[in-house]
């Protein structure tokens, strides 16, 4: 791999590929998670009996495997998403030339994610109600979400709803500090950047309040976030020359994401070992499989809006014993929504 004539190494189907797993993940995770049975994850705080859970079920595999996989690891999709929007803000804005001022360009990605959002969220609100079991919603629970803002609300847990969508408010703000701090600045912002954000998780409680609101928030999803433009310009020096080299580091991530994972202060380096491991599995996998990960990536943003949707039709059908059954539908129906949503979302 090569850089010197301004060639990317992560080409357009690749990175459409490592959208297509990360969406993969995070629809799978946002539907096994929920299931009473199932291992539950460590995403915005850190529970040691939810590692000793997944490590008990690894060594102990059963045929709800993965199920407990994808509960406890299938939310790292998002990381992968920022390291994706970084590296595609810098190779359009600093290495392909396009140029804005600050307010047009948070005006110009806020109303992309909010038009992204808001058929999807529109179409949740009426499924919700018509569902049993809908949400309690209250006045600045729609209007902080309308505006993207709720990830700062207090106790954001029981405030954002559907959960997914807690992204978009992540997105806008990482869209902020990236214009406002990073943009075209020395690769050193983004390494003091990345480093104040990670010191300010590592000295919380696990399982405290602080620590989850700050996962919520860009100070947790800087990590990847700075990878990914770090990668973008400094990628002729991060890429491999020979494929052997992504395949030690697609086995060697793999490992330290389950290893890391079992322990507070290395949960914290997860997301980079996993963009590691998107990036290598990307460059080994052939390409017809690559193909078809790319396709699911091309519609990884309907699928994001609407799974949501989908879940809250099919989950009974599984929380009452029929697991993959209901999995399944919820599989099916997601994909086909997400086609629907992705055709009249492209439509000029």
């Amino acid at each position: 791999m090569t850089n010197s004539n301004n060639t990317p190494t992560l080409s357009r189907a690749e990175c459409a590929a490592m959208r297509g797993v990360a969406i993969l993940g995070i629809v799978l995770h946002n539907y096994c998670h929920w299931l009473r049975m199932a291992v539950k994850e460590n995403e915005y705080t850190f529970t040691q009996g939810n590692a000793d859970g997944i490590w008990h079920a690894m060594m102990n595999p059963s045929w709800n495997l993965p199920v407990h996989l994808v509960s406890f690891f299938g939310h790292y999709g998002v990381p992968v998403f920022l390291f994706l929007s970084a590296y595609g803000l810098t190779m359009k804005y600093e290495k392909g030339g396009a140029e804005d001022r600050v307010w047009p360009f948070i005006k110009t990605h806020f109303v992309k994610l909010f038009m992204m959002m808001i058929f999807g969220y529109a179409a949740f609100l009426m499924v919700d109600r018509m569902v049993d079991g809908p949400h309690h919603y209250h006045l600045m629970d729609i209007v902080s979400q309308l505006g993207m803002f709720n990830n700062l609300m207090p106790d954001p847990d029981h405030i954002i709803w559907p959960g997914p969508y807690w992204f978009f408010g992540l997105m806008m703000q990482l869209y902020i500090v990236y214009r406002l701090l990073l943009y075209k600045r020395h690769w050193g912002f983004t390494i003091a950047l990345m480093a104040v954000c990670f010191l300010m998780q590592c000295f919380c409680d696990p399982m405290g309040d602080t620590l989850n609101r700050v996962r919520y928030n860009f100070i947790g999803g800087m990590l990847p976030f700075g990878l990914g433009l770090l990668y973008a310009r400094f990628e002729d020096r991060l890429s491999f020359s020979k494929s052997w080299g992504y395949w030690v580091a697609l086995f060697g991530s793999l490992l330290l994401i389950v290893g890391w994972s079992m322990e507070y202060q290395a949960w914290f380096w997860v997301p980079a070992m996993v963009c590691v491991f998107a990036v290598s599995l990307v460059k080994v996998t052939p390409k017809s499989i690559n193909g078809v990960l790319a396709w699911v990536g091309g519609i990884s943003s309907a699928m994001f809006v609407c799974h949501p949707i989908t879940r809250k039709i099919f989950i009974p059908i599984s929380r009452h014993g029929d697991i993959y059954t209901g999995l399944l539908m919820y599989i099916v129906a997601t994909i086909v929504l997400a086609i629907l949503f992705h055709r009249i979302s492209s439509k000029k």
